[in-house]
Parts: C-alpha cells; sequence; structure tokens
C-alpha cells in the first residue's frame, strides 16, 4: 500500500471517529480524492473488523461497538494550541535533523494542522458527553438538565438541538428553540443529558461560532491592535498560544497584535492587567470598553474606602 494512502486512511480513521461528522463528500473533499474511493476505504475498514455506521444525511461512522474502536479513541489527538507549540519545538529544531521534516509532514497530513482533541472526561460529565455525541450522530434534540449558567447564575433545563464540539468536548454548539439562537454550553456545567425522542427541527439553522484567540466564542467580530512590549509579548504567548500567528515584530522589544475578537472582554481584562506595557492602536472600542472598566473599578475602590 503507498504511503498516500495509508495517510488517507489515517485521516478517515480520524474523521470517522471523532467529535463531527462529515457526509461522503466532506470527506472526500477534505482528503482531496473521489468519493469512490472513501466507499472503498469504508468498505477496507469493514473488512478489517471495523463495524461502519450509515447515519441519516449519508454520514458515517466508526461504532464504538468494533473491536478496535477503544485503541483509536486513545490515539494522540492534538488541540490546535497544543499542534501550535508541537510545530514550534519542531521548528527549533535544526534543518539538518533528518527527522524533523518527516515529523512535520507526518503530523500535518494526519492532523490537517489543526486538531480535534479528546480530553479523557470521567464521572458525571464523561455520562453527558456520551448521551451528547449520541444525539448528534442520531439528531436528536436534547434537554440540558440544569444547566447552571455563567452569565446570569440561574439553573434550569435547557431543551436544545446539539450538533458539534469544541475541542476537548468542552463546550458544545447547541440550537436553542427557545431564544432562537446558537449557543456555547459548557458540558461541565450540565447535571444531566435528558433525550427527547424529538429529531432535529432546525437542522438549517445550525451554525458555529467562531473562537478568538482568547478562547471566547461569538458570531460578531471586532478586530483590534495592540503594541506589545516585552512583559506583554512573552506573556500573552504563553497564556494564549494561538496569539502569535496574528503578532508580527515592529523592532526592538516591539510587537504588534492585530486579531479579530468576538468579545472585548478577554482582550480587556490583558490589556488592563498590563496596562504599562501596552498601548492600544486604532481600536477605539476597545479603547472605550477598557476605560469605563477602569472607571468602573476606580468607583467601587473610591466606595469601599470610603465606606470603611
Amino acid at each position: 500500500m503507498d504511503q498516500p494512502k495509508i495517510e488517507r486512511l489515517l485521516r478517515l480513521m480520524k474523521m470517522l471517529s471523532g467529535n463531527l461528522n462529515y457526509s461522503v463528500d466532506e470527506l472526500a473533499q477534505r482528503l482531496d480524492t473521489s468519493q469512490r474511493s472513501i466507499y472503498r476505504y469504508i468498505e477496507s475498514f469493514k473488512d478489517a473488523g471495523f463495524v461502519v455506521h450509515k447515519l441519516e444525511g449519508g454520514v458515517y461512522r466508526l461504532g464504538k461497538e468494533s473491536r478496535y474502536f477503544k485503541d483509536i479513541s486513545q490515539l494522540i489527538h492534538f488541540t490546535d494550541e497544543e499542534a501550535h507549540i508541537v510545530g514550534r519545538l519542531l521548528d527549533a529544531l535544526d534543518d539538518t535533523n533528518l527527522l524533523k521534516n518527516n515529523l512535520k509532514r507526518k503530523l500535518s497530513s494526519v492532523y490537517n494542522c489543526t486538531s480535534m482533541a479528546e480530553l479523557v472526561v470521567k464521572g458525571k460529565n464523561a455520562v453527558n458527553v456520551e448521551s451528547l455525541i449520541a444525539a448528534i450522530n442520531s439528531r436528536q434534540q436534547v434537554v440540558l438538565k440544569g444547566y447552571a449558567s455563567s452569565h446570569t447564575g440561574i439553573v434550569r433545563d435547557r431543551i436544545v438541538e446539539p450538533f458539534a464540539f469544541t475541542t476537548n468536548y468542552i463546550q458544545v454548539w447547541c440550537y436553542e428553540p427557545e431564544s432562537g439562537s446558537n449557543k456555547l454550553f459548557n458540558t461541565a456545567r450540565i447535571h444531566s443529558v435528558e433525550s427527547r425522542q424529538t429529531p432535529w427541527q432546525y437542522a438549517d439553522k445550525h451554525h458555529k461560532g467562531y473562537i478568538d484567540i482568547f478562547r471566547i466564542a461569538g458570531f460578531q467580530r471586532t478586530r483590534v491592535q495592540l503594541q506589545l512590549g516585552v512583559m506583554a509579548h512573552n506573556l500573552l504567548i504563553e497564556e494564549f498560544p494561538l496569539a502569535e500567528r496574528d503578532i508580527t515584530p515592529l523592532g526592538k522589544e516591539s510587537w504588534l497584535l492585530d486579531t479579530e475578537v468576538c468579545s472585548l472582554a478577554g482582550v480587556g481584562r490583558f490589556v488592563i492587567g498590563l496596562a504599562d506595557d501596552i498601548r492600544i492602536i486604532d481600536s477605539p472600542e476597545l479603547a472605550d470598553y477598557v476605560l469605563s472598566k477602569v472607571e468602573s473599578l476606580g468607583a467601587k475602590l473610591t466606595n469601599h474606602t470610603a465606606t470603611k
């Protein structure tokens, strides 16, 4: 078997056992091959002892009852940030290192430069994630029982249509009929998941948002530009590794961060915490946000001092 075919089989195996569903057409596009080849690869999996399920919408999945599934699910998967760090470590190796290019080629061919990490979840959270995966595969509505919202502090049941996970199964994208919008729900804040035995009603409205470098998700994006000093530059990369893709050097001990954010809260906290080492450039919305937060904090401190 030639090497490109082996690489496609490995990538296909990963996609069929990951946390997103793909049609045969999508698989063919992502693997840069024909639909006929995808069907042939699927038959090869069956011949090797895998159970392959065909779901509604022409989606294929590797069944968990396959005798090799557990081994595959424990293969190393990288999050985007982990893959970025691995890439940086490989780049640090001398170009004469014979293993460097081979490792980079293999990682990029299997993980396609990004990855869907599978975190080993335990206890109640593992049960909930399994229930959500089953609901996504069967295209069913569920009730997130006792969901504790971090925004409102209210604990209540939420009827949703789950359709995709973020990396590490930390959050799940759902369409919520009540609000008529797509939202991210933190799997750790779900008490339990209850199937409604009701098919998706709003599949055409399912849409994943964008997740910025500060790990905040949303559908609207705001461009921000910051001039960073040494401390701000180093702390930003250490805390949010993907930021490095949006950073360019300006000169000695100075860098420019030019990125898009879903919320001013994440970048705002970073700016306020390192105000002496950051300058806001051509970002009036961010400047107003930071100013309002600083004034609010000052007022609270004044009131606190006055009451003593």
